[in-house]
């Protein structure tokens, strides 16, 4: 990534952290960059609108600049617009968090996030990358959606490192755990990769991209329901896959 760009979104990025107006001199300590690419950074936004001084000496903060055009990149985008209803309807059915991920090879992104309104809840943030394939639904419907020669290139490599005492470490289980995740066509998380946490997967493909639908809770919460959340996960995964949403 460029620097300038990098730095940018640095910026932001420690306005929203930090929630205060900062000097120049916080911004450089706070991200330990030079002074002086502060400075060319901060002009730029100066110059476009995107910060203002609070008063002399007082800091820089961020004006609504950012929020304006970001509401409206939010308002037009089009994985939101199809998926908003469904998503948030799975959510409120079950009233635990629901995740929508784009896939990108090995690598998947978390697009959207609905929470449970439980206050005991899997943090997961918009950006925030799938990780862990071996132990997690998500990183389980990852490797389900290669072919055999693919996967086994793949586990050759991986590194499967027991995050709890329920984590599969066997290549050859967690091969045979990927085979039954797509005949049933979703991939589950039974406290593999944290204590107590439960999660189910399932795929679905858009214009030619893989993305992943996630529940995810309190195994207390969610085992019993599972069947149930697999039935209705699958349901939801079909409409968004197959017909434009209205």
């Amino acid at each position: 990534m460029s620097k300038i760009v990098k730095r940018t979104l640095d910026f932001f990025e420690l306005f929203a952290r930090e929630k205060r107006p900062l000097s120049l001199s916080d911004i450089s300590s706070l991200l330990s960059i030079p002074l002086s690419s502060c400075h060319d950074v901060l002009q730029a936004l100066l110059d476009r609108g995107f910060i203002h001084e609070v008063a002399p000496r007082a800091g820089y903060y961020p004006t609504l600049r950012m929020y304006n055009v970001v509401k409206v990149i939010a308002e037009n985008d089009p994985i939101f617009s199809r998926a908003e209803h469904l998503l948030r309807g799975l959510r409120d059915t079950f009233d635990e968090s629901v995740l929508l991920a784009k896939v990108s090879g090995l690598d998947g992104t978390y697009l959207l996030v609905f929470e449970t309104s439980h206050p005991l809840r899997f943090q997961v943030q918009v950006g925030n990358k799938i990780n862990r394939l071996h132990a997690t639904s998500a990183g389980n419907a990852i490797l389900g959606s290669l072919s055999d020669t693919e996967l086994d290139d793949v586990l050759a490599k991986l590194d499967l490192t027991p995050l709890t005492p329920k984590t599969i470490t066997s290549k050859s289980a967690l091969r045979d755990k990927i085979a039954q995740g797509r005949r049933a066509g979703f991939y589950l998380n039974m406290g593999e990769s944290i204590d107590d946490l439960m999660a189910i997967t399932a795929p679905f493909t858009w214009m030619q991209s893989l993305y992943l639908v996630t529940v995810v809770a309190p195994t207390a919460r969610l085992e019993s329901r599972i069947e149930y959340a697999a039935l209705k996960l699958l349901e939801v995964c079909r409409k968004l896959e197959m017909k434009p949403v209205r």
